[in-house]
This record gives structure tokens, C-alpha cells and sequence, in this order.
């Protein structure tokens, strides 16, 4: 049964030959892994290739995985910090199909962009722009993982794990919370990690909201990026004569 508690819903398939998904701080050097699924954040970040506005925040309400979980690895030869190559081993993901059912809300931290909170023009754009592939590239967790968006009905069709009851994963990382997208006087002005511990039931993973993450880890302080007014965001342009 489709969702309907938000007015602004939106769904939409990704797939790709390739998805590497995993805890950004992990990705430092080194072999790389996989998580199973893909993170919230992953798909938010899809989302936002797709379209985005400081004005609001993409909220991810669930993943259907369509396609069977496999993984194969791969020898990469990453550039060192210091220069050169490395030898590594990646394990990445293969034969990636996703639907994704998300909407969005207000950005309560941006109340400068106010005039900018019509939701059925921010709404018709993306469902426009998921139609057309997206406005920028879309990546699966990773650079090297091209991915390719188009609109879908969520609950339609069959996906390869429609009659498994429940499968659990384990703890795993949900997302980023920066300080203009902060929730709560715990996040405000800081960079917060979220994890949670996902399940699957019936292919479908259901993501709690950010604030209901059960833990949270502040990872460091973080300012909000400040916008002026209309002249000075527009400065460094009219020095080009670019803007009238």
C-alpha cells in the first residue's frame, strides 16, 4: 500500500553494475567492504544528485532491494597520500537494483530561504528530474559506481526477496548529520554520526528518521554556511560580467 502521510512522496528505481556502501570513516586506505544494503545516506546522497535546495531535507523512508545480494572483489591500485600506487582489495556489490520511496520537509535551520518553501514547485522538479536521469551524476556510495535513476512504483513488480520474512543486519552505519540540517541542542553546531541496526522484512527496509537513530556520536564541531543577501551571493559573478 502506497505511503501517503506526506503530500510530497516520491519514488524511484536505481540500478547499477557496481555499489561499494560503507562507513565513510572507514575509507580513509585500505581494503574496502561493502555493507550489504545501501545507507541511508547513500541514498539520500542519489536523491540529492537528483535534485536539491538548501530549502529542505530529503528524508529517506525505505529501500527495496530488488535484485539477490552479491558480492565480488576486486584489485584496485589507489594513489597514495604521498604519491604513487597502492595494491588494495575491494569488495563492492553487482547487479544493483533499488527502489526508493523518500519525501521531503522545510529546512527549520534555513529560515533566511523561507520564500523559497513552495512544495509543489520543489515537488514537480523532482519528479521531473528523476524522470530525466537527474541534474548531476548519480553515484552508489562510491565514485567509480555509476548509477542510473528512473520513476517506479515502489510496491510494483517482484523483487528477490519478497517472500523472506525478516533478515537482520546488524549494526550499520545510517548517516551524517551536519549543523544546518541539526534536529536537536545536541546537534546543533556539530558534525554527528548516526548508526542503527536495519531489518529487512519482506525486501522492504523501513529507515528511522535521523533524530530517532538509536546512536548518535558527535565527531566534532561544525558552523553553519551563512548565505547573504541576493548582492553578495551574486558578488564574485558580476566580476565577470556574468550577472547583470
Amino acid at each position: 500500500m502506497k505511503n501517503t502521510k506526506y503530500p510530497n512522496i516520491v519514488e524511484f528505481e536505481v540500478t547499477g553494475d557496481y555499489a561499494l556502501f560503507s562507513d565513510p570513516l572507514m575509507r580513509v586506505g585500505g581494503e574496502k567492504s561493502t555493507y550489504q544494503i545501501p545507507t541511508y545516506e547513500a541514498l539520500k546522497g542519489v536523491l540529492s544528485s537528483v535534485y536539491w535546495k538548501p530549502t529542505f531535507v530529503w528524508i529517506i523512508d525505505a529501500v527495496r532491494i530488488m535484485n539477490p545480494i552479491q558480492t565480488e572483489v576486486k584489485g584496485i591500485r589507489p594513489i597514495k597520500y604521498h604519491g604513487g600506487n597502492d595494491l588494495s582489495y575491494y569488495t563492492y556489490l553487482k547487479n544493483c537494483r533499488y527502489r526508493v520511496r523518500a519525501h521531503f520537509e522545510w529546512n527549520e535551520n534555513r529560515p533566511e530561504l523561507e520564500g523559497d518553501r513552495n512544495e509543489n514547485k520543489h515537488h514537480e522538479i523532482t519528479k521531473k528530474m528523476i524522470r530525466k536521469g537527474g541534474r548531476r551524476d548519480v553515484f552508489l556510495g562510491a565514485r567509480e559506481c555509476q548509477g542510473y535513476v528512473e520513476p517506479c512504483v515502489f510496491d510494483e513488480g517482484e523483487g528477490a526477496y519478497d517472500d523472506r520474512e525478516e533478515l537482520e543486519f546488524g549494526l550499520m552505519y545510517h548517516g551524517i548529520t551536519y549543523a544546518d540540517e541539526a534536529y536537536s541542542e545536541e546537534t546543533k553546531g556539530k558534525m554527528t554520526v548516526r548508526f542503527f541496526r536495519p531489518v529487512m522484512k519482506k525486501g522492504i527496509v523501513t529507515f528511522p528518521r535521523p533524530e530517532e537513530c538509536p546512536f548518535h556520536k558527535t565527531i566534532g564541531e561544525m558552523e553553519i554556511k551563512a548565505f547573504g543577501t541576493e548582492e553578495e551571493n551574486f558578488l564574485g559573478l558580476k566580476e565577470f560580467g556574468e550577472v547583470n
